[in-house]
């Protein structure tokens, strides 16, 4: 007796195998620390470990990626990027920045990332943005901001990101909107306070913006962005007043170091769960940190 699979014809008396199904590696967020460490969160078990170093100290630094690779701003006073490849763990130089950067934002799909420089040369504040396309390792401009700003973060989905400009010059509750189809910048719904040293992480239906420093100081508040009809709204908060922090994540959560708590780096990460608005505890960093970077490799809908 034979049968037939795929037109292969395979008989019952004769040896035969059929190859192994290829399993895609763990959905994980890179954690890249000031002190030149990374971190590996795996999503699915809340297990921390080391990743591959950067060839740098990160300060100030923002990141985006796709399914593939994680693209890294190195940050203070630098135009150089890390390029981190998540199947086989390695770190490598990639397409500089068009200018020097520090204190930018960055998000993207799984096509392009989108960096707002921030800080350049002297610490001038621009509203200049480089677009990364991962095919072909290229950097070209974006369409810039409204209006300078640093200190902020960003979060998207596959057709666009939201920019919290952060200082422009004093703390702002201003929003842009970039649309990845066509390069273009227009106004999003503004955070409920003027904000910066913010951070954020989200899937492809909403964005959640830890609010970082006010003008009363570091605040807990987390905003939720719905794409949807450009809607902001409450989220829960995190665990603790913290500011200059970073977050990663999957479809499911988003993980949040939480960064400076009063004028120290801290372990303390948070999961922020978007099924019911849920903050709890996450496995901590391994080392006290702040003012770092972070991406994944798994949100369907956004980078995969």
């Amino acid at each position: 007796m034979s049968i037939r699979i795929n037109g292969l014809r395979i008989n019952n008396s004769t040896m035969w195998s059929i190859p192994a199904v290829i399993i895609p590696g763990a959905t994980v967020g890179i954690f890249a620390l000031a002190d030149g460490t990374r971190e590996k969160y795996t999503f699915s078990t809340d297990a921390v470990v080391t990743a591959t170093s950067s060839s740098w100290f990160p300060d100030s630094a923002c990141a985006a990626s796709n399914s593939t690779v994680g693209i890294f701003a190195r940050g203070f006073n630098s135009a150089s990027r890390d390029k981190y490849t998540f199947i086989g763990d390695t770190s490598t130089s990639t397409t500089a920045s068009s200018i020097i950067s520090s204190a930018g934002s960055a998000t993207g799909n799984s096509t392009v990332g989108i960096f707002a420089i921030g800080y350049t040369t002297g610490f001038a504040v621009v509203s200049t943005r480089d677009k990364y396309t991962y095919v072909g390792d290229v950097n070209s401009a974006a369409t810039s901001a409204s209006t300078p700003g640093v200190q902020g973060s960003a979060v998207g989905n596959s057709t666009v990101g939201i920019f919290n400009l952060g200082l422009a010059p004093g703390a702002s509750a201003t929003r842009d909107k970039y649309t990845y189809s066509g390069d273009v910048n227009s106004s999003a719904t503004s955070a409920s306070v003027a904000s910066y040293n913010s951070s954020g992480v989200g899937n492809s239906t909403v964005g959640i913006f830890a609010v970082g420093q006010t003008g009363s100081g570091q605040v807990s508040t987390r905003d939720k962005y719905t794409y949807a009809g450009d809607v902001n709204s409450a989220a829960t908060a995190a665990s603790v007043n913290s500011s200059m922090g970073y977050a990663a994540g999957n479809d499911s959560v988003g993980i949040f170091s939480v960064g400076q708590i009063a004028a120290a780096g801290s372990v303390v990460r948070n999961k922020y769960t978007y099924s019911g608005d849920v903050n709890s505890a996450a496995t901590s960093s391994l080392s006290a940190d702040r003012l770092g970077a972070a991406c994944s490799n798994g949100t369907t809908g956004v980078n995969a």
